[in-house]
């Protein structure tokens, strides 16, 4: 599949797809565009200029003078010393689209870099061969240097890569898909590794999957709105239209659609001598909804970030003009995956308090920790300290980032965004609120059983439906772990949206 690839101008639904699998191919309409970028910096180089990281040092050592001759050792040089990763290869998924994010910044011409040299990224792309990147050892800026060095030190035959998911060093995978190492021009090793790819990349990830985990928790909320026997009132549109955020109203629509027609609802409508419901189920268009608009907000800024350029120095190629600044620093990342991580946790919290309500009968209305005879069996008490516990990590990890910086380069680099790490917390932390949300829906599930003959709406039928064909009613205790990741594996799939889908619920 080959995605739709405008560098510039992409929509988070192209940047979804890569993300999902697509390959992107760039249109020959752009190569004019690079071609007269790489021309000003050989025209830079011809003049002998001093021009940062095209003939001089970098970072602290900018004032060194390069000779024209040491060109593209500086350049290998530069890619050789910044592989300084630690930890465990960042996921193949988030490397393609780390470097589907490159090639759209480089292809944009302000970068100096040859049409060969994206070319080569482009068909590592197309062919899956994917570097072997350690995911530990950016700070978010001058650029996330460490992450994309390791990334293009396949392109000059050094390190390692995947090739049909077999681990291979660099020259024998690209060799594997016919294709050659490159020696890297002036300008084009700083140009594939400043920038804020490896950090975008990662909080992009976050996003994509906080979308699908946003959409699974409306389901599991409205399922245990049921199984507590809880009132849909509160999510009246009269209610949300009054205070007028836009992700309350499109949450309350979404509940109120989801439980249109339950029987469950129905039978305590009148004479249920209940007030109000607790603030887990009470307030979710308040909540969920204020999470929904923070995710919108960081897909904004995440979106302008990955269609912008974020090389140093960048080349105006009509001028013949080489300008540094400071585009690799990847403040705005920071703060959209700082953004995110609060509405993960937030999400993978409320539920957990769900979750505590079902299984406590003075709250719930149903047999204690959702056993038909508790004491001789625990039934959903542990499963309910797991989520305690995942939200707790969770917590955590939700510290800001962004509020974080430390001196490198010898001050050079006084002030860093620390996005990388920001971002890299992301797709485990909704992990995390992904099991939550399963254990979530096997004990609203189960609570609802006790209502039978009642039954819920169509859409909560089917989810329960579709989480039956895999785990059965509990009646007896049972060893619980095959249960949560079956419907741990239903929640990641998208299965249990996908029963619940007629209500159209909305997505960042």
């Amino acid at each position: 599949m080959t995605s739709h690839f405008e560098p510039g101008a992409m929509s988070l639904g192209d940047w979804r797809a890569i993300y999902r699998g697509a390959a992107p191919k760039l249109d020959a309409q752009h190569h004019p565009r690079i071609q007269a970028s790489a021309d000003a910096v050989a025209r830079i180089v011809a003049r002998g200029e001093p021009v940062y990281g095209i003939n001089t040092g970098f970072g602290k050592l900018a004032s060194v003078g390069i000779a024209a001759e040491d060109l593209v050792a500086l350049q290998r040089n530069i890619v050789l010393s910044h592989c300084a990763g630690i930890g465990e290869p960042l996921s193949p998924v988030i490397t393609r689209l780390m470097m589907a994010l490159k090639i759209a910044s480089l292809a944009q011409g302000f970068s100096g870099v040859r049409l060969e040299t994206i070319q080569l990224l482009e068909a590592m792309l197309t062919h899956d061969i994917i570097p072997v990147v350690p995911s530990q050892g950016s700070v978010g800026a001058s650029g996330d240097l460490a992450p994309l060095a390791h990334m293009t030190s396949v392109m000059i035959g050094v390190g390692e890569a995947f090739a049909n998911n077999t681990r291979l060093p660099a020259v024998e995978a690209l060799a594997s898909a016919g294709l050659a190492p490159i020696e890297l021009g002036p300008k084009e090793g700083l140009a594939l590794l400043n920038g804020t790819q490896f950090s975008t990349a990662c909080a992009l990830a976050g996003l994509f999957e906080a979308e699908v985990l946003f959409r699974n928790a409306l389901v599991s909320g409205a399922l245990s709105t049921d199984a507590a026997r809880g009132s849909d009132t509160p999510f009246d549109a009269r209610i949300h239209q009054l205070r007028k955020h836009d992700g309350q109203m499109a949450v309350a629509s979404a509940l109120q659609s989801l439980m249109a027609g339950s029987a469950i609802r129905e039978s305590h409508r009148l004479g249920d001598v209940r007030v109000q419901d607790p603030y887990c189920l009470r307030c979710q268009p308040q909540v969920m909804g204020a999470a929904l608009d923070v995710l919108r907000q960081a897909a904004a800024t995440l979106l302008t970030e990955a269609n912008g350029v974020s090389d140093n120095p960048l080349i105006f190629p009509d001028e013949d003009l080489a300008m540094s600044g400071g585009n690799f620093h990847a403040a705005p990342v920071a703060f959209a995956a700082d953004m995110i991580a609060l509405a993960v946790c937030e999400i993978g919290s409320i539920s957990e308090r769900r979750i505590a309500m079902l299984v406590d009968p003075a709250l719930s209305g149903v047999p204690a920790f959702l056993t038909p005879r508790p004491g001789l069996n625990s039934g959903f008490m542990i499963a309910q300290v797991t989520a305690a516990a995942l939200v707790s990590e969770n917590k955590q990890r939700a510290y800001p980032a962004s509020v974080d910086s430390i001196p490198t380069s010898a001050n050079q680099e006084d002030h860093v965004s620390m996005a990388a790490h920001g971002a890299r917390r992301l797709v485990p932390m909704v992990d995390n609120a992904m099991a939550v949300i399963a254990i979530e829906l096997l004990a609203a599930a189960q609570g609802c059983d006790f209502h039978a003959p009642l039954t819920s709406s169509d859409p909560l039928e089917a989810v329960r439906k579709r989480l039956r064909a895999d785990v059965a009613h509990l009646d007896d205790d049972r060893y619980f772990h095959t249960d949560i990741e079956k419907a741990l594996a239903l929640v990641r799939s998208g299965a249990v949206v996908a029963a619940a889908a007629e209500t159209g619920l909305p997505g960042i």
